[in-house]
């Protein structure tokens, strides 16, 4: 078992950057792939990016790409998602997830935040 608590979010304007960490209890971060999704109002859970427990590979949305940065501070046990030139379309709550599984399926992630709201207004 993990829990993991995002904390950061915000709102702000287009072209800002934002920053969400999750932090993890229970067990090391570094026994997970990580993931971060979002979800927009009336829209379905979306990946944004990865990070593997591994060698810390990562993997990112097109969307996304080139703007967000995902990292990991064992040491600290948390992962971040560095959001850089935010669209009003990266507008969503943001939750991170835990899985045994390199993918980038938010069903194969059991473990998960409880999400935090980021607005990107225009």
């Amino acid at each position: 078992q993990v829990q993991l608590v995002e904390s950061g979010g915000g709102l702000v304007q287009a072209g800002d950057s934002l920053s969400v960490a999750c932090a993890a209890s229970g067990r090391p971060v570094s026994s997970f792939h990580m993931g971060w999704f979002r979800q927009a109002p009336g829209k379905e859970r979306q990946f944004v990016a990865r990070i593997s427990w591994s060698d810390s590979s990562t993997d990112y949305a097109d969307s996304v790409k080139g703007r967000f940065t995902i990292s990991r501070d064992n040491n600290k046990n948390t992962v971040y998602l560095q959001m850089n030139s935010l669209k009003p379309e990266d507008t969503a709550v943001y939750f991170c997830a835990a899985s045994g599984y390199w993918s980038r399926d938010p069903y194969e992630y059991p473990y998960w935040g409880q999400g935090a709201q980021v607005t990107v207004s225009s």
